[in-house]
């Protein structure tokens, strides 16, 4: 397949519904493409990795040669975002299952434990994120921030450096996370309107 110039591929592993992703990214005027073709992968310029779901489903999901594919693409340098289940895929692990994830980021999943009555897991609903780093994705951000989330596990990355922004709800946990060109986002950009608009902005704008 031929992709032109520019393209975002939006990966299509058999988890989540991929079309309010790709509605969002042409309400911006963004090139964005469903891929589920592993040889095809590399001929995009950026890639994004939604998902919805339990962490090992999302392993099967990529076991067809997505999975190898997308971490070529990622050794390219080129920029790749996981969002929600697909950030957390992005790690070494998840408590929540026994299979290993793509280990593109010096990470780990746990589940989230209130830190009050008042909070209930999953954790879904508008939230803001905390900022703990300078970067490209959320520099530009409106400020603050709130996006939309529901996710009953999160990203703990061993290294500080990795950690861009967080989120207050069950004594804290990672909301963006970023190793280089490899980027997660725990919350739903496409569902946070102006929030997530701006954000997938920054990401299709962004050359790590």
């Amino acid at each position: 397949m031929t992709v032109p110039q520019g393209h975002i591929g939006v990966v299509n592993y058999g988890i989540g519904n991929l079309g309010s992703m790709l509605n969002m990214l042409r309400y911006l005027d963004l090139e964005a493409r469903e891929i589920a073709d592993p040889d095809a992968i590399a001929g995009f310029d950026r890639l994004i990795l939604p998902g919805v779901g339990s962490f090992d489903r999302g392993v099967t999901g990529l076991s067809n040669g997505l999975g190898e594919a997308i971490s070529a693409f990622a050794a390219t340098g080129a920029p790749l975002l996981g969002v929600c289940l697909g950030m957390q895929l992005l790690a070494r692990s998840s408590e929540e299952g026994s299979l290993s994830g793509m280990g593109l980021v010096a990470a780990q999943c746990h589940r989230l434990s209130p830190s009050s009555a008042a909070e209930r897991i999953p954790h879904m609903g508008w939230d803001w994120i905390e900022p703990t780093s300078r970067h490209p994705l959320i520099d530009a951000l409106p400020t603050p921030s709130k996006f939309y989330f529901a996710h009953s596990y999160a990203v703990a990355c061993d290294s500080s450096e990795d950690l861009v922004a967080t989120t207050s709800f069950a004594g804290g946990h990672a909301s963006v996370i970023a190793r280089g060109n490899v980027a997660g986002a725990q919350f739903h950009p496409e569902k946070s309107h102006r929030f997530g608009m701006a954000f997938l902005s920054a990401f299709s704008g962004w050359n790590p």
